[in-house]
């Protein structure tokens, strides 16, 4: 949730993430379904955090999983509705305040539990995902590592352009573990004139092997940490956990 408490990704933006942003899910969608396979042949419960407007849900969906989606964002979650229709609910939920689900498989792609305003959340958020799988759940998610900041900042803003928006997004950061994005959007209007929005999205980063190993470790499930889900190539500083529930 934003410090404001107004959601990150209200409509207009969340309709550019849609339409022009959807790379990510397709690149991670076969690693994911893969590290999933068994769940869906028991029909288990997948839950989704942080499912954006459905983009990888639909791929679970058409793959034959039961998912449970989820987000922070409403204008997020409608379209999700109408993008991935097959999900078996669509949920507003955000952690780490609003109770899970029992799961037999519990993923989340684009950092979403980055977006929590401080590390503690991030633990927290990690608990009770790990306190939701059953015996044999899966936790597959990708969070920010702290190494992230040794990135070096592009030195000026980036942009994209479509027919009917324009976005502008500077990357800031004021500490080792900190680093926001700050949106500039442009969408068209009917009479042809554009309007102006801005949204500052604030990432926490955590070293993630250590995080994740001490957390989700203490709570029983066995912990991989890698650079992808599968095969895909994902930006430097992203960091993937994966984590299983004997049973």
């Amino acid at each position: 949730m934003a410090p404001s408490d107004r959601p990150y990704y209200q409509p207009s933006l969340a309709r550019i993430h849609h339409d022009g942003f959807g790379f990510h899910a397709d690149a991670t969608a076969p690693g994911i379904l893969q590290l999933l396979a068994a769940v869906r042949v028991r029909a288990g419960l997948v839950v989704e955090i942080g499912c954006g407007s459905g983009l990888l849900t639909k791929h679970l969906t058409d793959a034959g999983h039961r998912v449970l989606a989820t987000d922070a964002s409403p204008a997020m979650i409608d379209l999700a509705r109408a993008y991935a229709p097959d999900a078996v609910e669509h949920r507003v939920l955000v952690l780490p305040d609003d109770p899970l689900p029992e799961a037999d498989a519990i993923v989340s792609t684009g950092h979403a539990l980055s977006y929590l305003a401080t590390k503690e959340q991030v633990e927290a958020s990690l608990v009770a995902c790990a306190r939701a799988l059953r015996p044999g759940g899966i936790l597959a998610l990708d969070l920010e590592d702290v190494s992230l900041v040794d990135v070096p900042l592009r030195p000026h803003p980036i942009g994209w352009l479509a027919d009917d928006w324009a976005l502008v997004v500077e990357h800031v950061s004021d500490g080792p573990s900190h680093l926001a994005r700050e949106h500039t959007i442009f969408v068209r209007e009917a009479d042809g004139r554009y309007r102006r929005e801005f949204e500052r999205h604030d990432n926490v980063l955590v070293d993630v092997s250590a995080v994740a190993g001490r957390v989700l470790g203490s709570e029983g499930l066995v912990v991989e940490v890698s650079d992808s889900f599968g095969d895909e190539a994902n930006m430097t500083g992203l960091k993937v956990v994966t984590a299983v529930r004997a049973g």
